[in-house]
């Protein structure tokens, strides 16, 4: 890759099926590193609890969220593309997700079908406006700082979606953690037969996949983590989390690593 090029690459991994591996098991540390801090560290709290005050949720939200405003700038500030960033910078955005759909759902009250409603508004007003404003939303043209503002806000609107949508689906849809989970894997499963055999916009199947993975997640976070009479295993949620980050760690260290292909090649959605 000339100099040129390499100034023009994406600032984000060529979707691979290494990059959906690795983004479901972010998802799944997400959900169990937010429970991690909002839960067993701060002491989980009682919606009443929270209104007008700080709780676990909303402090594990704060901590997150600089967290993760910390890294986009980090991000947008790089010359090109780095793997141990940019998945850090997905850890902190599935984790400040987290936090932030249970403190709207549990600790505000709109409950589990608000939320999703709300933050699906959120995830497809961000999208409209990143097409407006830049003319595509093919995660390929994320090279530029405008390019990439656009792209960690619609991502954390996403991963924030995808918490409310796995408890909804768990709790509110009556299907279980690993009935959700099932659901959520089949939705992957059809989008990738779209994939292959439709003639549906890569772009937007990229959209929703990447959407669906973070329910995904959620729901086996809270199977691995929950009690046992809510049909979790119980499993100690930093134990969970640390297993998860090192098996993170060691996927980024074996899968190649590299950016996505030039703009000059993208759809034009």
């Amino acid at each position: 890759m000339t100099r040129s090029e390499l100034l023009q690459a994406s600032k984000v991994p060529a979707v691979t099926l290494g990059f959906w591996i690795i983004k479901i098991l972010a998802t799944t540390l997400g959900e169990t590193g937010g429970d991690t801090v909002s839960m067993s560290w701060l002491g989980e709290t009682t919606p009443q609890a929270g209104q007008g005050g700080l709780n676990g949720y909303l402090v594990g939200t704060a901590i997150f969220g600089a967290l993760l405003i910390g890294l986009v700038g980090a991000e947008i500030r790089a010359k090109r593309y780095n793997p141990w960033l940019y998945w850090a910078t997905i850890l902190a955005s599935t984790t400040a997700g987290t936090t932030l759909a249970d403190f709207a759902t549990r600790s505000i009250g709109i409950g589990y079908t608000g939320g999703s409603l709300l933050l699906f508004g959120l995830v497809v007003a961000s999208l409209v406006s990143w097409k407006a404003s830049l003319g595509t939303i093919d995660v390929n043209t994320v090279s530029t700082p405008r390019a990439e503002m656009f792209y960690w806000l619609t991502i954390t609107f996403s991963q924030t979606l995808g918490t409310a949508l796995g408890d909804w689906a768990a709790d509110t849809g009556g299907f279980g953690y690993l009935g959700g989970a099932a659901l959520f894997g089949g939705l992957l499963a059809v989008l990738a037969a779209l994939y292959y055999w439709s003639k549906i916009s890569h772009v937007l199947l990229f959209w929703a996949a990447f959407i669906l993975t973070r329910p995904l997640g959620a729901t086996v976070g809270d199977f691995l983590d929950k009690p046992i009479a809510k049909g979790g295993l119980d499993l100690s949620r930093p134990v969970a989390t640390a297993v998860l980050a090192a098996a993170i760690v060691v996927l980024i260290l074996v899968i190649p690593q590299r950016a996505g292909s030039h703009p000059g090649t993208v759809e034009s959605l």
